[in-house]
């Protein structure tokens, strides 16, 4: 970054140095905010790579897809690092899984760090799932990396978790809760709900436990706004029946502060 940073005044790289920091340490607890000082940052130096770099992880963790995609491949254009995984994923998350696959057939696919390789492994058997493409999203995962001993690599309980996704989508029930069962054993920092996912398929229930989460906020939501409307509803019928008895009395020839104050008694 320091030397990415060389080619502007002093005072303004210290400046952007300062953001692109602050980016770095809160984009795994307040990603808005690290996504605000990453926007800052491009907004004072956008010609410079490593700047449109952080900008487009911080859009990608913020679920801002188009940009995360927009700012990586400006970074790319500039010599900065492809992040072909997360451009693949944006693509997915953005409903596109057919340029998900073309980033992953892509040249700069072909000599990935191991780790990249690997998470370019599950998203790409996730556009194959969108794509109705069962078995060849299972046959993707079957990698030498799928093995439930090599529990000190990092991506070896979310490969198995993949693996288990796929297993489900094929209609492979049993498998897919030994793989959810072999991702908990190797989850050791509980990054996962793999264990919650195996008793859930093994009871027939494909849905994610986060998507069923969010399923039921969805309908304590909707039931909420019903009981709203209702009360609104009811206050709107009180307040309508109340003018109403007002018109009236004062057709009669009685004031209405008096049958306001004849209701207040009553109350």
């Amino acid at each position: 970054m320091r030397r990415d940073l060389r080619g502007l005044p002093k005072d303004l790289a210290d400046n952007v140095a300062r953001h692109l920091v602050a980016v770095g340490e809160l984009i795994d607890d307040d990603v808005q905010t690290a996504l605000a000082h990453a926007r800052f940052a491009r907004h004072r130096a956008s010609r410079v790579a490593v700047v449109r770099e952080a900008c487009g992880l911080a859009a990608y963790h913020a679920g801002e897809w188009a940009e995360a995609l927009s700012e990586l491949r400006a970074s790319r254009r500039m010599g900065g690092a492809a992040h072909v995984p997360v451009m693949a994923d944006a693509e997915r998350a953005l409903g596109r899984p057919e340029r998900a696959l073309e980033i992953a057939r892509s040249p700069e696919s072909s000599d990935l760090p191991r780790d990249e390789a690997m998470e370019l492994l599950i998203v790409t058997s996730g556009a194959r799932r969108d794509l109705g493409e069962f078995a060849a999203a299972v046959v993707g995962l079957q990698v030498p990396e799928l093995d439930v001993r090599r529990t000190d690599d990092p991506w070896t309980c979310r490969l198995f978790y993949a693996y288990g996704e796929a297993l489900v989508a094929a209609g492979r029930r049993e498998e897919a809760v030994r793989a959810f069962l072999d991702a908990a054993q190797t989850d050791a920092d509980g990054e996962t709900d793999a264990e919650e996912r195996a008793a859930l398929v093994a009871a027939g229930v494909d849905t994610p436990p986060a998507e069923l989460a969010e399923t039921d906020e969805t309908e304590t939501d909707e039931t909420e706004t019903d009981e709203s409307e209702t009360d609104e509803s009811e206050t709107d019928e009180s307040e309508t029946d109340e003018s109403d008895g007002t018109e009236t009395d004062e057709a009669d020839g009685t004031e209405g502060t008096d049958t306001t104050a004849a209701r207040s008694d009553d109350s």
